[in-house]
């Protein structure tokens, strides 16, 4: 018998007045998987993302984690239960350092020993292993750097789950690349990306859903959608033409 998707929408739905941002959403994440969601502007990818956490409350549909419908769950109820997000501003605590911020973090998964070892383990996964920089204030740091950070207080935390808004945002093609080594850590288990950037993706994507006005257009691999005549009319075809 197959297990349950780790994660799994069955016609979630979500409107703002008369404007519906979420359609009649299915979608299914595996154990394991790393799946990335694209689509234009305004197509409802963060909305979906908030949905899914609770943080905005879906108009009708189920949302379901490993089989539980998360129906009447607050946010941190839903934290606990092993699903991290990272929004695209990076929610960090700007006036503490590197380490405290992963500390802090990871205390929610581990304890004594064993919560030092996470946090050292962590600190060298983002590159802030040197005694110089863990004590640096994370207000002090560069965009790349405070996004890293966050990263690191994903991983600290073990999630069952990892939800990411744009992780490479805003990043140098030298950051993005190291931000792909990162996303590879957290995809120790299932992962979802919201991303604009098709260079990032497709470091990265095994599948993809694409969305638009709300609702799922296609879902294949990364290869078969950049070679949909649909996606690239609605969403491709600008970023494909503006790359050659």
């Amino acid at each position: 018998m197959n297990a349950p998707p780790v994660l799994q929408t069955r016609k979630l739905t979500c409107r703002f007045g008369g404007v519906v941002a979420v359609n009649n959403v299915d979608l299914a994440i595996a154990e394991g998987e790393l799946r990335c969601l694209i689509g234009p502007n305004g197509a409802g990818k963060s909305t979906l993302f908030r949905c899914m956490t609770r943080q905005l409350r879906p108009s009708s549909g189920e949302i379901l984690l490993r089989g539980r419908n998360l129906a009447g769950y607050h946010p941190h109820q839903i934290a606990r239960m092993g699903v991290a997000i990272k929004n695209q501003i990076p929610s960090v605590y700007g006036g503490l350092s590197v380490r405290e911020n992963i500390w802090l973090a990871g205390r929610r998964a581990h304890r004594g020993r064993e919560l030092e070892r996470s946090v050292d383990d962590v600190l060298d996964e983002i590159g802030f292993g040197d005694p110089s920089r863990v004590d640096r204030k994370v207000d002090e740091l560069s965009h790349a750097h405070r996004q890293w950070v966050e990263l690191g207080m994903l991983l600290a935390t073990s999630p069952t789950l990892a939800l990411l808004d744009e992780p490479a945002a805003g990043m140098t093609r030298d950051e993005m690349l190291k931000t792909v080594e990162l996303v590879r850590h957290l995809n120790k288990r299932a992962t979802i990306i919201v991303e604009h950037d098709l260079d990032f993706i497709s470091l990265l994507a095994k599948r993809v859903t694409v969305l638009h006005r709300g609702a799922i257009l296609v879902e294949d691999t990364m290869e078969n959608v950049v070679r949909n005549q649909m996606v690239r009319d609605i969403y491709l075809g600008s970023q494909w033409r503006a790359k050659q």
